[in-house]
C-alpha cells in the first residue's frame, strides 16, 4: 500500500513537468509566455509567482473541496485563487518592484489563468491535499522550465546577450555577450525575436522540435512492438522444428 501511494504521489509531482508539461503538451497559458519571455528573468520570476499561485490554489481548494457545493464551484475557485493572485501582487510590488512592473498586467490574469483554473477544477477537488501539492509544483515547475526554455532563446537571439540582475535587483547585475561584444564592434542579435512574432516563432520551433523527438520516440515503439510480436509468432514454429 505504500508503494502504490509513494507511486501517487511521485506520479502527481512527475507528470506534470515532462508527460503533461502546461505549455508544451497540453498547449495552455500561451499568452503569458508569448508576452512576458523577452528576458529569462521575467520568465522565471513569471513561473515562480505562477507556482506559488498554483500550489497555494490547489492546497486550500483541495482542503475544502467537501465543504464547497457542487453548484458554485468555479466561483469558489475564483475567489481563492483570487486571493493569493492579490498577495502574491503585493509582495512582489513591495519587494521586486522591478517585477512587479515588468509583468504587468499578465500579473493580474492569473486570476483567470486556464491552468490554475484547471488543475483546481480536474485535480485539486478530487484528490488529497498531499497530491494536490506535489501536483501544484510539478505543474508550476514544468510551467516555469518552458518558460525559460523559451525566454533563454529569446533574449540571446533578440538582444545577443544574456543580463541577470536587471529585474532581481538584489543579485548583482551581470551581462553574458555572445552575438554581439560589449564595444559594439559587431552585433550579430535579430530585434524580431524581442517583439511578439519573434515569440510566435521560437514557441512553434520548439513545440516543432518536441513534437518530432515524441513522434521518433513512438515510432521506435512500434517498430520494437511490430519486431517482439513477429518473434513471439515464429518462435511455435521453431519448436516443432527442434522436436521433429
Amino acid at each position: 500500500m505504500d508503494n502504490i501511494k509513494r507511486s501517487q504521489h511521485k506520479e502527481s509531482f512527475i507528470s506534470g513537468i515532462i508527460k503533461e508539461n502546461p505549455l508544451f503538451v497540453a498547449v495552455l497559458g500561451t499568452c503569458p509566455a508569448l508576452a512576458i519571455t523577452t528576458t529569462v528573468e521575467a520568465a522565471f520570476g513569471m513561473g515562480l509567482l505562477f507556482t506559488f499561485v498554483l500550489v497555494c490554489s490547489n492546497v486550500i481548494i483541495s482542503a475544502l473541496r467537501k465543504l464547497i457545493p457542487e453548484e458554485i464551484e468555479t466561483p469558489a475557485y475564483i475567489v481563492v485563487i483570487a486571493a493569493f493572485v492579490t498577495i502574491t501582487k503585493m509582495l512582489t510590488q513591495a519587494f521586486i518592484p522591478a517585477l512587479y512592473s515588468t509583468l504587468g498586467v499578465f500579473l493580474s490574469l492569473l486570476v483567470v489563468n486556464c491552468i490554475v483554473l484547471g488543475r483546481a477544477e480536474a485535480f485539486a477537488n478530487k484528490n488529497t491535499v498531499l497530491d494536490s501539492l506535489l501536483d501544484g509544483l510539478g505543474n508550476g515547475i514544468g510551467y516555469t522550465l518552458a518558460l525559460v526554455v523559451i525566454a533563454l532563446v529569446r533574449e540571446l537571439l533578440g538582444t545577443g546577450c544574456l543580463t541577470i540582475g536587471a529585474i532581481f535587483t538584489f543579485i548583482p547585475k551581470s551581462t553574458l555577450y555572445i552575438l554581439k561584444d560589449a564595444a559594439g564592434t559587431f552585433d550579430y542579435s535579430m530585434s524580431l525575436f524581442s517583439n511578439p512574432a519573434g515569440g510566435f516563432i521560437v514557441f512553434g520551433l520548439e513545440l516543432a522540435i518536441i513534437y518530432a523527438v515524441r513522434n521518433h520516440k513512438e515510432t521506435i515503439k512500434k517498430a520494437n512492438a511490430r519486431a517482439a510480436a513477429f518473434a513471439a509468432s515464429n518462435a511455435p514454429k521453431e519448436v516443432s522444428k527442434e522436436a521433429k
